[in-house]
């Protein structure tokens, strides 16, 4: 007979920092409300289906070094986790390993910060093993300063993605060196998958398939419409996080036109630094996109501050948030407005004059997706264009190179020795090869 698991018992809770809020802290121009901060730490617990039977929002006027929140709130939650049995507190802010530990002595229940919720949540969504390396890699510095292993609660079974499992948390306090050797394993692995993943770019680079990267606040609708756009089958749920490892398709625009669509893992507020880090990789994909997609569920009350959220790490990226010619905003979600609130925003929207196009769209229903394609071909196309070139017989040590960094659409071999090419090329590509007209000067470009 088989025993259904029993979900933990969580409580949720949200430390508000009052002296935060000064105003000439730029971060804070945009802030979350406190109540859809909750709301957000809810749903990530939800997202490893733990059963919140206790929330709330927890006023700090001034931050304590030995649990952050104060003696007198400790008092109050300490009465809650009895009464309500929570084996599990998560505090919805960065703890201090010495923070943690007071609180969980003092709560008698297991705490989890922010950060090794995420941390948890992103150990379920790995799937390919640079996903898995990189989430353990996050979570072994993350353990560092611990000296406790992940709670048991959540352990990983055998074979799982990466998370260290299985109970014993002297382990690591009796042998730090195992887990400095582990973390120095699995940078080495990681470097290699990096070089892989350089060297996939750089064959996709030499021919003109422009990358579109999507890219937006967890839950935002990016695989929704990634896979209304191609087809495809990646997981879709209005669930945090869903979506954790990059997918790359190869789609055709309705005037012919070959692009490469990438979905990235989903952004969220306070991104744990030592997560962006270890996701460097797979957010390259985003710095080196031809364009980006900024999905934003304009359902969500909160959406401002979610975008600003996602602007931030681009601009950790280097990436030119308000380049019109490289972002484009899809305003996703219309579906779940009504016809006020929708003209609303499409006024906003047509009096945007500066920075990225903004595009309404649904990508459940579709609405508005024809339009957006329409716009990323017409910018694709002043990216990609068809040249004939004439190689002599003296030049034909170019032809290596013409191969390689362009597509070519037809060939004809000239009885001198010469052959006469039509190309499609990458404006890039051209520019290289006009460089190349000064090694090759008998080369002709029209």
């Amino acid at each position: 007979m088989e025993h259904k698991q029993v979900a933990t018992r969580a409580g949720v809770f949200v430390p508000v920092l009052r002296e935060r809020t000064r105003p000439d802290e730029g971060s804070d121009l945009i802030r979350r409300a406190d109540e859809d901060r909750l709301i957000e730490a809810e749903g990530l617990a939800a997202a490893i289906d733990l059963h919140v039977v206790a929330k709330g929002i927890i006023p700090v006027s001034k931050p304590q070094p030995a649990t952050l929140i104060g003696s007198g709130k400790v008092e109050e939650l300490k009465g809650l986790v009895a009464a309500e049995e929570i084996g599990l507190v998560i505090i919805d802010h960065p703890l201090t390993p010495v923070q943690q530990r007071n609180l969980e002595k003092e709560l008698n229940a297991k705490v989890l910060d922010r950060t090794g919720l995420i941390l948890e949540i992103f150990g379920r969504r790995a799937r390919t093993k640079e996903g898995r390396l990189q989430v353990e890699l996050a979570h072994l510095n993350y353990q560092r300063g611990r000296l406790v292993r992940s709670w048991t609660h959540l352990e990983r079974q055998r074979g799982g993605a990466g998370f260290l499992g299985g109970p014993g948390e002297t382990q690591i306090e009796a042998d730090r060196r195992q887990l400095q050797d582990k973390i120095k394993r699995l940078e080495k692995e990681l470097e290699q998958v990096r070089k892989t993943r350089t060297l996939h770019r750089a064959k996709r680079k030499k021919t003109p398939h422009p990358v579109i990267a999507l890219v937006g606040y967890t839950n935002a609708g990016k695989s929704t419409l990634f896979n209304k756009v191609t087809g495809a089958d990646v997981l879709a749920k209005d669930l945090l996080f869903a979506t954790l490892d990059p997918t790359l398709r190869r789609i055709t625009l309705p005037h012919g036109t070959e692009v490469i669509m990438s979905d990235t893992v989903g952004f969220i507020s306070d991104l744990p630094t030592h997560l962006v880090a270890a996701f460097r990789a797979t957010l390259e994909e985003v710095i080196e996109a031809d364009i980006i997609l900024h999905v934003r569920d304009m359902s969500d009350p909160d959406s401002l501050a979610q975008s600003a959220d996602v602007n931030k790490i681009l601009k950790d990226l280097d990436v030119d948030v308000d380049d019109p010619d490289h972002v484009i905003e899809v305003w996703n979600k219309i579906d779940r407005l009504d016809e006020s609130a929708r003209a609303h925003l499409a006024q906003t929207a047509a009096s945007n004059g500066k920075g990225p196009s903004i595009h309404l769209a649904s990508a459940l229903t579709g609405e508005g997706v024809d339009g957006l394609l329409a716009e990323i071909e017409r910018r694709i196309a002043g990216k990609a264009e068809v040249l004939e070139l004439d190689v002599p017989s003296d030049s034909m040590n170019v032809l290596p190179w013409v191969y390689e960094n362009s597509i070519v659409r037809a060939r004809e071999d000239l009885e001198d020795g010469g052959v006469h090419l039509v190309l499609d090329v990458t404006r890039q590509a051209r520019s290289d090869l006009q460089r190349l007209g000064s090694r090759y000067p008998n080369l002709r470009i029209e």
